[in-house]
């Protein structure tokens, strides 16, 4: 009994150690996760300030372009001002050299009639009435044609003054135009101010995380390196425990070994017997077992076929968590059996293999 003792302590001893390795495997395991987990946290947000970069020097390649616009437009402003200028001050000293040769004319005209008039007045004084009435019919001529030339002047200055106006409202649409673009420019000025402070900003937050990430990465790897030699110290420990129980066990073989060998042959006798009933006590559980099996089996074919219920579920192995094995049917009817008897005379042809095996290891207690 002291045998199995030790061995059962070692096999707990070794099963112990399994434990605190798996759980040491499952521990790290876990650690791994949570910093891969970590790690993918990190890379999303890289990525997403690697975007909002990409995003800054895509606004700020469209700056450029824009500005390179607005330069364009300020150039061609510039000439339309210009041209417009030219052909203001053009049409004005054509009008001016149009009006002038105009009154010139009608200046000399004046002239030469006045003096036709006067030269005729002085040759022909008996007819002075009738030339006077063709004179007036001339001059009425002249200045209705006059006239004419007049208002053509008057209507290509109107004409002139209001392509001016046009000119002058075009000019103020475009200096408007202008003043929009000059606007928009300093706000996406300012917004570029503050999309490159806040790149900054994420720049320095990203250098922090990354110097955060590698302090906690080594600390959790020095944590990790420490626990890890405190289980190697642990391991050591037990591997040493479990060679002392080894040798207790070889001491405890060795002292049965001497003792069996200074046994008489009643003692073999009895220990032949147990042997003889531990192997009957096998052969006699697996015979119940098989059976019980096979009956078991047969009820779950008859349950599947309609022909009754199905019976409850029952292991065929030694597990102690199961509530309906067969090794507790043999336990419990050998502890009601041992309740009946305790007060009675039994034969020992009536016993059980097992109960048999209980007798004679108080038989070989008593003797020792």
């Amino acid at each position: 009994s002291q045998i199995e003792k030790l061995k059962q302590e070692l096999i707990d001893l070794k099963q112990q150690a399994q434990e605190e390795m798996k759980q040491l495997a499952d521990y790290y395991a876990q650690q791994i996760k949570e910093l891969e987990k970590k790690f993918q946290k990190k890379v999303g947000e890289i990525g997403q300030i690697q975007l909002e970069r990409k995003l800054i020097k895509e606004f700020c390649r469209g700056k450029a372009s824009m500005e390179k616009e607005l330069e364009d437009f300020k150039d061609s402003m510039e000439i339309s001002n210009r041209r417009y200028q030219e052909v203001v001050v053009r049409l004005e000293r054509r009008f001016l050299e149009e009006k002038k040769r105009l009154e010139e004319d009608v200046e000399k005209k004046q002239i030469m009639m006045a003096e036709t008039a006067q030269y005729e007045a002085v040759l022909q004084l008996n007819s002075t009435g009738r030339e006077v009435f063709k004179e007036n019919v001339c001059l009425h001529g002249a200045f209705a044609h006059q006239l004419k030339e007049t208002m053509e002047l008057q209507k290509i200055k109107q004409k002139l003054e209001e392509d001016k106006t046009v000119l002058l409202q075009e000019k103020e649409t475009n200096e408007g135009l202008i003043r929009k673009k000059i606007l928009q420019i300093n706000r996406q000025k300012a917004q570029i101010g503050d999309l490159q402070h806040k790149v900054a900003k994420l720049e320095m937050a990203l250098c922090r995380m990354t110097r955060e990430s590698e302090r906690e990465t080594q600390k959790t790897q020095h944590q990790a390196l420490r626990e890890n030699q405190a289980s190697m110290v642990e391991v050591k420990k037990l591997q040493q425990l479990l060679e002392m129980k080894d040798q207790e066990m070889n001491r405890v073989k060795k002292l049965a070994r001497n003792i069996l060998n200074e046994r008489t042959e009643v003692e073999r006798f009895f220990l032949d017997a147990l042997e003889h009933v531990k192997q009957e006590i096998i052969s006699s559980r697996k015979h119940y077992k098989k059976k019980a099996q096979t009956a078991y089996y047969r009820k779950m074919m008859e349950a599947c076929a309609g022909k009754e219920e199905f019976p409850k579920i029952k292991t065929f192995k030694s597990n102690i968590n199961s509530t309906n094995s067969v090794y507790r049917d043999l336990e419990e009817a050998e502890k009601c059996y041992w309740e009946k008897i305790q007060f009675e005379k039994v034969d020992i042809s009536e016993l059980t293999w097992e109960q048999k095996e209980r007798v004679l290891r108080l038989l070989f207690a008593k003797m020792n």
